[in-house]
């Protein structure tokens, strides 16, 4: 076994060094596994993802290649969704603002016009992804009397739109209407740059973006450019287009939180996820499914 020792994702070449000779890969979503990887690599069998997020692997290529490859999904919604809504709360009421003036010494006393935000109880919430994140968000907004929208490429159950108190609409107008809005899709080729410069053009100037999915979901420089006209009022930020590097201008503008991806970092959490892995590949070379097999059709190959 191979254990990466540094606090760094590996190069190209240290990832197709280290699954050499392997049976089972357990990465990061740091880790692009695809056909060059894999083909560089033929003794793998199974890739386990810790991430429930999975556009680092190219499932396609697993498959052609016989190989299961595994993800972790379930047990980071609510850590994530909890984030979304810190960094929503964040953003409104412009903490990091305030945090760097007393860090600072600059803080000259309390002003009745200082740091004046946007309040987040009765606001429009408007979702974009509404799978297990996108709704666990909506239970929080629940508890600040929000009135929540959302939008997907698949419509809710009218019990859970009932129970969770929300309404489904198109994009359009959920970006129109909202005060903010948090973004839970993956990344496909459909939904990279979903929000560019017209999508941001089309929110009003006090709104506020949230995002804790994937960074090229939103154009950065886009973004950033929206920031500093006053296009839309604020951005809270867990991933970025291109991580680790964040796009030109992003980190001197006062009006957007930065987190370092961590919306499912909490000791439970992040413990769970490696476990899930793990029981992943136990369960292949134990020859049962792996429980959260994203092309468990190789399984049925490998039978046949």
């Amino acid at each position: 076994m191979t254990v990466w020792p540094h606090d760094r994702a590996p190069s190209r070449a240290e990832l197709i060094d280290s699954c050499r000779g392997k049976d089972a890969l357990v990465c990061l979503l740091t880790e692009r596994v695809d056909s060059g990887v894999l083909a560089a690599a033929p003794t793998v069998r199974i890739v386990a993802n810790v991430a429930v997020g999975f556009d680092n692997l190219d499932v396609a290529a697993g498959t052609a290649a016989g190989v299961v490859m595994s993800n972790t999904p379930g047990v980071l919604d609510d850590t994530t969704a909890d984030l979304a809504f810190a960094l929503l709360m964040a953003t409104a009421r412009r903490l990091c603002e305030g945090d760097r003036l007393m860090r600072t010494g600059t803080w000259g006393g309390w002003g009745i016009m200082q740091l004046l935000g946007q309040d987040v109880h009765h606001a429009k919430l408007g979702i974009v992804g509404f799978g297990r994140i996108g709704r666990g968000l909506a239970r929080r907004a629940r508890g600040f009397d929000m009135l929540v929208s959302y939008h997907d490429a698949v419509r809710a159950p009218q019990e859970v739109e009932q129970e969770l108190g929300v309404s489904f609409v198109a994009l359009e107008a959920l970006l129109r209407d909202s005060d903010f809005v948090s973004l839970h899709v993956p990344l496909l080729p459909q939904t990279q740059h979903l929000i560019d410069a017209a999508a941001l053009r089309s929110m009003k100037k006090t709104a506020v973006i949230v995002n804790t999915s994937r960074g090229p979901v939103i154009d950065e420089t886009a973004l950033v450019q929206a920031l500093r006209d006053g296009v839309i009022a604020g951005a809270g930020l867990d991933v970025y287009e291109r991580e680790p590097q964040l796009a030109s201008g992003l980190a001197e503008l006062q009006n957007v939180v930065l987190l370092p991806h961590i919306g499912s970092a909490s000791v439970a959490t992040r413990s769970k996820m490696a476990e899930i892995a793990a029981q992943n590949v136990l369960a292949f070379f134990a020859g049962q499914p792996p429980p959260t097999a994203l092309n468990p059709e190789v399984l049925a190959q490998r039978r046949a």
